[in-house]
Formats: C-alpha cells, sequence, structure tokens
C-alpha cells in the first residue's frame, strides 16, 4: 500500500496513541479509581469552556449519528467558509490524545488569512499540521506550542453531550439553512 501524506499522519496518531496509553493507562486507571472512590455519582461535567470566536458567523452545521445531533456556529474567517463549502459530507470520528474527537476531510482547507488560537472546550478546530478537524473536550491536555496552528471552525451550541457519539458510526454533517 503506497503511503500518502494522510495514512502517514494516521498511522503516526495510531503509534502514538497506543505508545502513550500504554505508558498513561494505568496511572490513569488508578486515578480514576481513586476519583470515583471521593466523587459522588450525581457529580456534573465541567461546564464547557467554549469561548467565543471574533467574528462568528451566522452559519450553523449539523453533526448528527443515529439520533445524536451537534449543532456548532460557525465562525467568520476564510478556513471555516472553506469548510463549509464542502458540505454535505460523511465522515468518521475517533478519540485523540483524551482531548478531542478528530476527522479527516477529503481534502485540506485553506488557511491563507485565518489566524490561530487556543482552544477550548466546546470548540470546533482545524488543525493545520495535519489536516483535521477536531473538537475539543479536554483542551487542558493540548500542547500550548501548537496553538497559533489551531484554526477556529466553529463553537458548539447544542449537544457536546454527544460528542462520544461521533464514534460510533458514520456522521452525517450538513449546514442547517
Amino acid at each position: 500500500m503506497e503511503q500518502t501524506p494522510r495514512t502517514g499522519r494516521r498511522q503516526f496518531v495510531t503509534q502514538g496513541a497506543a505508545a502513550l496509553a500504554a505508558v498513561a493507562l494505568p496511572g490513569a486507571l488508578a486515578r480514576t479509581a481513586a476519583a470515583q472512590e471521593v466523587t459522588p455519582a450525581t457529580a456534573t461535567p465541567p461546564p464547557r469552556e467554549a469561548s467565543p470566536v471574533p467574528g462568528m458567523g451566522a452559519t450553523r452545521v449539523r453533526f448528527a449519528v443515529g439520533d445524536a445531533e451537534i449543532i456548532v456556529r460557525i465562525a467568520d474567517n476564510p478556513t471555516s467558509r472553506d469548510f463549509v463549502s464542502m458540505l454535505p459530507l460523511t465522515l468518521e470520528f475517533d478519540d485523540f490524545n483524551a482531548m478531542e474527537k478528530i476527522s479527516y476531510l477529503p481534502r485540506e482547507l485553506t488557511t491563507e488569512g485565518s489566524t490561530g488560537r487556543a482552544p477550548a472546550n466546546g470548540d470546533l478546530i482545524y488543525f493545520v499540521p495535519w489536516g483535521n478537524l477536531g473538537f475539543f473536550y479536554n483542551a487542558a491536555r493540548r500542547d500550548a506550542s501548537y496553538d497559533d496552528r489551531v484554526i477556529p471552525i466553529g463553537t458548539i451550541e447544542t449537544g457536546d453531550e454527544f460528542l462520544d457519539e461521533l464514534e460510533t458510526g458514520p456522521v452525517r454533517v450538513e449546514r442547517i439553512p
């Protein structure tokens, strides 16, 4: 099989995730077990920190899988407009590093005229080095040295509780009229 930049990135991500899991999983499981002992079962998840994106447009996009639906208000920048121009799409999502749900687009998006910034939980972003979309849900885990290459595409308005559902099957992505 010929290796393309996309398959190379996927292989890199897969190998990195496997190595990280092998190192971090035993400690994480112990911390999780300890946290479950002291955290009441009725504890609510931390609030979404989605930051307002300057120049937020009126365009909204639906990410749907099964009965789950996530609605995103799209930012007003060249990269997000290029993303919307590709719709409708069907994408597959995977978890990356216990901080974001990522998917690869059929082609790279334009980045000229768009600026990167630190993502917040609830942000839909375009990661320039790998050319992937990502929904951040644990932005505190990110490597801040990449923030200038994280371009905001939008912010979740509703449905952030369905982020885990993105991994359960094909996700239909369409502009809401």
